[in-house]
């Protein structure tokens, strides 16, 4: 089994940086958007192109494996995680950060067995970091062992949160709420790198201490949790619960003392879960 892991994990780092050189040169051209939910969700034919690579070229190499990709389910895929290996896709994680030429885009790759992620890639491919994890063998960013803070003290912390693509007034009074409560607690800053994978890798690299947000996906996350709990961190649901990667609330942290405190400020709401069956 360790020889399969190593294989995908090597496959999935070989097809990230290609990836990553199909972004970078689609930032010299020009960008068409368009968008899915709404205004400001947005996606490109990039986006698209990534992913068809990236699943191309593992059912290649693995063509009895399964995927969840990002731009698969806004396409109409079914978003289940199996107890099949899966490869949990986000072609490009930030993907408004590229088409602004904001230089934090990353390509995350999570694979999973038994509904438990295996193997992290994160490819902040414009500054050229490649993160990675296996389970029980550490987190890395080209190569170098990563560890998450020492920090215990919320007030003398960095947190990192996003807003998403959500502008139901409700959803956006509770996330500026959570937003409120943490800066008065107080802290030393809020940050966002407007991708949910290269917020996690803050977290897992040790310059932020916690992030969180309600409304991700399974697909940008599920590289980022490995990392994250590799480099010593913890998981948590923002209620405060055992994580879920589909039920769209995430808090990564260094510790449970700072996720427990966050979980006190936090004003959850409820979304659809990534599992959830289409409404008609």
């Amino acid at each position: 089994m360790a020889g399969f892991i190593q294989s995908v994990m090597d496959h999935a780092v070989s097809v990230a940086r290609k990836a990553g050189e199909v972004v970078r040169d689609a930032l010299r051209d020009d960008r068409k958007v368009m968008t899915k939910s709404s205004a400001v969700d947005l996606v490109t034919q990039t986006d698209e192109k990534v992913e068809q690579l990236i699943i191309q070229s593992v059912m290649e190499k693995f063509p009895k494996h399964r995927f969840i990709g990002e731009e698969s389910v806004a396409a109409g895929e079914s978003c289940v995680l199996t107890d099949e290996p899966t490869w949990i896709i986000d072609p490009i994680d930030g993907t408004t950060n590229f088409v602004h030429a904001f230089p934090l885009v990353a390509i995350s790759i999570g694979f999973s067995i038994n509904k438990q992620v295996e193997v992290g890639v994160v490819y902040s491919c414009l500054e050229d970091k490649m993160f990675t994890a296996r389970r029980g063998k550490g987190a890395f960013c080209n190569g170098q062992p990563l560890q998450v803070s020492d920090q215990t003290d919320i007030h003398h912390s960095i947190i990192s949160t996003e807003f998403g693509s959500n502008r139901d007034p409700e959803a956006v009074d509770k996330m500026f709420c959570s937003l409120r409560n943490i800066l008065s607690l107080p802290v030393h800053g809020v940050r966002g790198a407007g991708t949910a994978a290269i917020n996690m890798c803050l977290v897992a690299s040790g310059c932020v201490d916690a992030y969180y947000e309600v409304g991700i996906h399974v697909w940008d996350i599920a590289a980022g949790s490995l990392l994250v709990l590799e480099a010593g961190g913890v998981l948590m649901d923002v209620d405060g619960g055992e994580p879920d990667l589909l039920s769209r609330r995430i808090i990564a942290a260094n510790n449970r003392t700072i996720a427990e405190t966050l979980v006190k400020e936090i004003a959850p709401f409820r979304l659809p879960r990534d599992d959830s069956s289409p409404e008609k």
